[in-house]
């Protein structure tokens, strides 16, 4: 399946997922039923969430992904029509994940989630790295870990690598695969409640000591902080005009960062860039059902560049 461009900027490994979205007044009890306010399906997961916002920002960008026989043909449409590159996406003979997240009237937030074919990638037998092998960067997400860190193995001395297990830091990753995946990475995303498992993991007290050159820990409502060499920068949260739905914030966030590098810019404006794309993103339901252009973007990012400090 191909893209408009003959060579990624970025590659990015993560699930692809049919997401249903569920707005409920409040969690009751066990046993009792709580009426949702509203419902929406959509295509999800951390591969698309960053590859297809980033493809639409204008950063030349593949999907490398295993995905099921049931995979809608709308979703595939949606992918290919926003440029992303799609010859290391494969269709195999399972089911796709799929994921239930229900948001309350706060914003907190209960997910159900399938794994599908990439949580078992390895036996599957098929190596997708002829992408990731001709990209700048190179980011593993959600999926099999001990198929990621293969993958990482084999692209050493090539592209920048960036580690973000994500929500599956608590459930499929292990200190063992952590600590053999940091001197693999040169760059390493989480957020607040991911770096405390990290920080176990590796036996720090702060997950900006890990050991890849870049870590970038995003903090809520109060911004993102990051590490860049010897620097520690604190980056503001961009406001939005409203929040709807967190789904997918901090893949978008990626995605503008990504997209920001590959325009020209200086990390830190580059993560002023990351917050200014996902502050949309939360302003609709859906991961990528509020993507903005990328003048949108940075016109709403300029006016905090001076805020990083």
């Amino acid at each position: 399946m191909g893209g408009r461009h003959l060579k990624p900027y970025l590659s990015v490994y993560g699930h692809v997922t049919i997401d249903t979205i569920f707005a409920i007044d409040q969690f009751l009890p066990p046993g009792i039923t709580a009426d949702a306010l509203s419902k929406k399906t959509t295509l999800g997961g951390t591969g698309p969430n960053i590859a297809v916002t980033a493809a639409r920002l204008g950063c030349p960008t593949a999907l490398c992904a295993f995905i099921g026989h049931d995979m809608p043909g709308a979703y595939l449409d949606l992918m290919r029509d926003s440029g992303l590159m799609m010859d290391d996406v494969v269709t195999v003979d399972l089911e796709t994940s799929s994921c239930v997240i229900i948001n309350d009237r706060d914003l907190v937030t209960r997910v159900f989630f399938f794994q599908g074919p990439q949580g078992c990638a390895d036996t599957l037998g098929i190596t997708l790295d002829g992408m990731a092998k001709r990209s700048e960067h190179v980011h593993f997400c959600t999926g099999q870990p001990s198929y990621y860190l293969g993958m990482m193995k084999g692209l050493r001395g090539g592209p920048r690598i960036a580690l973000d297990p994500a929500q599956e830091v608590h459930k499929v990753w292990s200190a063992d695969l952590v600590r053999d995946a940091i001197p693999l990475s040169d760059a390493l995303f989480c957020n607040e409640l991911e770096a405390r498992a990290i920080c176990g993991y590796l036996g720090i007290d702060d997950v900006l000591d890990a050991g890849p050159g870049l870590v970038v820990r995003t903090d809520g409502d109060r911004g993102s902080v990051a590490r860049v060499g010897d620097e520690t920068l604190s980056v503001p949260l961009v406001d939005a005009a409203r929040a709807v739905d967190v789904t997918g914030a901090g893949d978008s966030y990626r995605a503008g960062f990504y997209t920001a590098l590959y325009r020209g810019y200086e990390v830190p404006e580059a993560l002023v860039i990351a917050s200014s794309v996902a502050s949309f993103v939360v302003e609709e339901v859906g991961a990528l059902t509020n993507t903005p252009t990328w003048d949108q973007a940075l016109e709403r990012a300029e006016p905090y560049f001076g805020a990083i400090h």
